[in-house]
């Protein structure tokens, strides 16, 4: 996927997206979360102009047929929501003010108290609205943990609420969400993000995100190992990724390699990047669509939880994908596929692995982050320990001959 919030954060043309999208397909993206911002022309932050969620004018003119550009792309596009905000500047605060579970004024908004029926049905009908009138492909549906049981909280069911469980009332309507998008869209996409997910979550949506973490690499693959462990069939991303253009492409790429195990969202400015980004970009993107079954479907083996993953591996029966992230040995045990994969997720030049069986005459290719094929040989005693020169952000592939 292709996410707005880190190239723009807040300051979103409708011309600036479509431009990203092209290139992001170009690249390998197949959808986009568009971001906040497009409900505002306010660029400040905060969330006062949270709750009437009318496309800002002045950003995107025309919202349905900006997303059938980005459509015709062959692009997914998802939109982003402060699932629980209600925002002073908006009209929905006169309504709903006094109906809500609290307020922080350092963010200029309230949380709307779902234990209300028609709080329930407001937030409802938006989305409804929304899908339906501009054919989206998903929600991005933001702070659903700020829905808090007040403290001291007095509420009774004979005043408006028909719930006195605030946690209750969030599942009813996140299943009464779920229930009329699929209605509407039965694929509809629904991300949440790792502060509010969990085994139970999964029954509200079907993407999971790593926690914020800009240009953190490291924390990016703790995040996306750590949902993957609970997920189960859910999708697991990462967070949006990004990196300075000024940086060694192989650097670059670490951010793509930490994250190898779920699925990417990238957050660059794609026009800006050099080329050499843009052919590690491409190929990272390449290389993952064409193995995801193994990265994402495999049996998956995060080694070292008490070392942050240094070393994560996924197999099944066509392959096995091992990404090392410091100096360290990839031990092979029994009888391997016939398509070994060694990412070198380091900022050294070299990979280790000790085969415990004899695995067979292999074809040895080094390939280097921007795709290019740096060395190639066969390599006949292939058991026991053995180090192959691999440069860093590169991998090696061995390959069974006969």
């Amino acid at each position: 996927m292709y996410s707005t919030w880190y190239t723009f954060h807040q300051q979103l043309t409708h011309e600036g997206i479509e431009e990203q999208c092209s290139l992001a397909k170009a690249s390998g993206c197949n959808a986009v979360i568009v971001d906040d911002g497009w409900q505002t022309s306010d660029n400040a932050r905060g969330y006062a102009y949270c709750g009437d969620w009318l496309v800002c004018g002045e950003k995107i003119p025309d919202m349905k047929a900006h997303v059938e550009r980005v459509h015709a792309l062959g692009m997914k596009y998802l939109l982003w929501y402060s699932f629980p905000f209600v925002g002073r500047n908006s009209e929905s605060w006169v309504k709903y003010q006094d109906k809500l579970l609290f307020t922080m004024d350092d963010l200029a908004a309230g949380v709307l108290d779902p234990r209300y029926p028609d709080v329930r049905e407001y937030l409802i009908g938006i989305y409804e609205k929304a899908l339906l009138d501009w054919d989206l492909d998903g929600f991005k549906l933001d702070f659903v943990d700020m829905f808090r049981q007040p403290d001291n909280d007095n509420a009774e069911e004979d005043d408006g609420h028909d719930y006195l469980s605030v946690a209750q009332a969030v599942d009813v309507l996140l299943s009464e969400v779920m229930k009329r998008l699929r209605a509407i869209k039965p694929d509809i996409m629904i991300e949440f993000r790792q502060n509010y997910i969990s085994p139970l979550m999964r029954k509200y949506g079907n993407i999971f995100r790593a926690a914020d973490c800009p240009n953190d690499a490291i924390q990016n693959r703790i995040r996306t190992i750590d949902i993957r462990l609970i997920c189960g069939k859910t999708a697991a991303h990462s967070d949006m990724i990004m990196w300075n253009s000024d940086e060694p492409a192989d650097s670059a790429a670490l951010q793509l390699i930490n994250v190898l195990f779920s699925v990417p969202q990238i957050s660059v400015r794609l026009d800006t990047l050099p080329e050499s980004h843009m052919e590690m970009l491409t190929f990272w993107l390449a290389f993952w669509r064409e193995h995801r079954d193994v990265l994402l479907h495999g049996s998956l083996e995060p080694h070292h939880p008490e070392l942050l993953y240094p070393l994560v591996i996924a197999r099944n029966s066509n392959g096995l994908i091992a990404a090392v992230y410091q100096d360290t040995i990839v031990r092979l045990e029994g009888l391997e596929p016939a398509k070994v994969v060694i990412v070198n997720g380091t900022r050294g030049d070299r990979i280790a692995f000790e085969a415990m069986e004899q695995m067979g005459t292999r074809n040895v290719r080094v390939i280097s982050c921007t795709g290019k094929t740096v060395a190639e040989y066969s390599m006949e005693e292939t058991r026991g320990l053995q180090v192959i020169d691999v440069p860093p952000g590169g991998l090696v592939v061995l390959r069974q001959i006969g």
